[in-house]
């Protein structure tokens, strides 16, 4: 099953095509909203009233608070320097440890951006389509470019 039996799932979360989501070990929650092809894996929390757009990736690791907008295509890292293997050996879960990441309450994220592990997106905070977030972004703040670099905050032209 593409959704899961392990998956938290709130009140009235609407998966537009179940058959073509990978919803596992996570939580959902109510009145969220998920497109195709999105993959969140186990231990990821979704707030209420998100809208979690198609082709994302929301890995092990990241929370996103309530009223959040993820963009299409957007991809979350949770490991700072991944490997394939360990001493010759493929690694398995005890070979790396996740680095959690954190987006505020009502931030949104453009489709394609990319959202480095360990860092925390800000309340009310946008980031631009195809934006590489590698620092935190201050609540209210508008990032964008690659790396994502400071341009407006509450408000304001920087």
């Amino acid at each position: 099953m593409p959704v899961s039996s392990d998956v938290v799932m709130g009140k009235d979360v609407r998966i537009f095509q179940p058959t073509l989501v990978n919803l596992y070990g996570c939580t959902i929650g109510d009145e969220t909203k998920i497109g195709a092809f999105v993959e969140i894996q186990k231990n990821a929390s979704i707030g209420r009233r998100c809208k979690i757009s198609s082709h994302t990736f929301i890995c092990e690791g990241v929370t996103v608070e309530d009223e959040c907008f993820i963009g299409h295509g957007v991809v979350f890292i949770n490991d700072k320097q991944p490997r394939a293997t360990a001493g010759g050996q493929l690694q398995s879960e005890a070979d790396w440890t996740v680095v959690p990441t954190r987006v505020k309450r009502g931030a949104s994220i453009g489709s394609g951006a990319v959202i480095m592990c360990g860092i925390t997106v800000g309340a009310d905070a946008m980031v631009g389509a195809g934006a590489v977030v590698t620092r935190d972004v201050p609540d209210g703040a508008v990032v964008a470019g690659v790396p994502a670099r400071l341009r407006a905050k509450a408000g304001v032209s920087v």
